[in-house]
């Protein structure tokens, strides 16, 4: 196995590029080569089998989608109220929508693992670990609300990016940033 982990990185970059257009079943490594532009045969290289690959692209998508250490020290000198739990979910949009093929790939790879029970082990435990880090996140952070309303928070947001990527014109007339503001105002515990 090849250990070059800045052609590991690019290699899994283009799978998640593959994956987000052609979906599970597209996903070859002839494919992520032509998407890498590498020679054929490099993704065989550094992948034992499609397997192995399909379990690298959940941790690379979270990484890509991790706010700026800069930007967040910035944003986290505001109050911790509802007002900064709102700008850190349109944050959390924002980047998204940016990087629209990492969050298509992560949802193709949902779908896939309830196909492979080897990958649903280990997408199960790549979510419920960026889950438990968002919740330490948020309490460590003083932020309104318990665990609960950090789940409650991501099972709404999960709705709303996966309709914003796929359907946007489904939530007409309501906007993105009116939903979040609505989220934010009834799920958040408020001031007394």
């Amino acid at each position: 196995m090849s250990r070059n982990p800045a052609r590991r990185a690019a290699l899994v970059d283009a799978a998640i590029e593959v994956l987000a257009r052609e979906g599970a079943r597209g996903l070859t490594y002839r494919a992520v080569d032509t998407e890498a532009a590498v020679p054929p045969g490099t993704t065989s290289n550094y992948f034992t089998n499609r397997d192995d690959l399909l379990n690298q692209v959940a941790p690379r998508v979270h990484e890509r989608l991790t706010p700026d250490p800069d930007a967040m020290t910035e944003t986290m000198k505001a109050p911790r109220d509802a007002a900064l739990e709102t700008e850190l979910l349109r944050g959390t949009l924002d980047r998204i929508s940016q990087d629209r093929s990492g969050y298509l790939a992560l949802m193709e790879l949902r779908l896939e693992a309830t196909r492979r029970p080897a990958l649903h082990e280990a997408l199960t435990r790549t979510m419920n670990e960026t889950l438990g880090a968002n919740i330490r996140f948020h309490l460590d952070a003083g932020l309104p609300g318990d665990e609960m309303t950090v789940v409650l928070l991501y099972l709404a947001m999960t709705g709303l990016v996966i309709e914003e990527l796929t359907l946007p014109e489904a939530l007409a007339p309501f906007t993105p940033d009116a939903v979040i503001e609505a989220l934010a105002s009834r799920v958040l515990p408020q001031d007394p």
